[in-house]
């Protein structure tokens, strides 16, 4: 199965994203935001986490805009994994391919640190071998991840069950103590926590490695 993993000027967890799809047994190809194509073959992108474009406008605003912005919505409409974590996330939303905003932290500070997660659904093949109401313990490390969306699209997320992840205490003001999204054909999903940042034991926790490896066995088997 093949990874694509974008760059965009001030992304910083391209690399740990990278090595988190390759661990897993991807292959991975590194991309750049000035591409227009990506490679033959990919079956999932990955939109990293960092600061894209230093965050002007409004975070990921100007990264929705980039070269490769257009390959990806088309990768994703012909049914492609897209996975976009953090800043990977307001991109996505940006790009539409996910519902809602991430908006400034209710605390107006950036979060730094380990936060619990609850897995609110199985039904993806990113979470289907967590546990419903399973505990992991991912990091964060944002300053705009409060995730804000309007009665009816909530109220949609709930009923197709399209909520992926939750905050045991919300750290940022998110909206039904949002922590990730899944997309109506569940194959985009968009996450503010940092599951490429606990797939070793040198790293202090290892509960993001069932993602990786659910999303590789479910290619496989797909």
């Amino acid at each position: 199965m093949k990874a694509a993993v974008v760059t965009f000027p001030g992304s910083n967890c391209d690399r740990d994203l990278a090595l988190a799809f390759e661990r897993a047994g991807f292959e991975v190809t590194r991309v750049w935001h000035k591409d227009s194509a990506l490679p033959a073959g990919t079956d999932v992108v990955g939109v990293p986490g960092g600061f894209s474009f230093g965050d002007y406008l409004r975070c990921g605003a100007i990264a929705a805009q980039s070269p490769i912005a257009a390959a990806v919505q088309a990768h994703a409409a012909r049914g492609g994994y897209v996975l976009g974590i953090c800043n990977g996330f307001q991109v996505l939303t940006e790009m539409r391919l996910l519902p809602g905003a991430l908006m400034r932290n209710a605390g107006l500070k950036f979060n730094c640190k380990t936060v619990e997660l609850k897995v609110a659904t199985t039904a993806s093949a990113f979470t289907q071998t967590y546990a419903k109401g399973q505990s992991l313990m991912i990091p964060i490390a944002h300053h705009d991840g409060n995730y804000t969306i309007d009665a009816e699209g909530l109220k949609a997320l709930r009923d197709q069950d399209r909520i992926a992840f939750t905050y045991a205490e919300n750290p940022n003001g998110s909206m039904a103590d949002i922590a990730g999204v899944l997309s109506e054909n569940r194959r985009v999903l968009g996450m503010m926590p940092h599951p490429e940042r606990v797939v070793d034991p040198a790293q202090g926790g290892t509960d993001g490695v069932a993602l990786f490896r659910a999303l590789m066995g479910g290619l496989t088997l797909a």
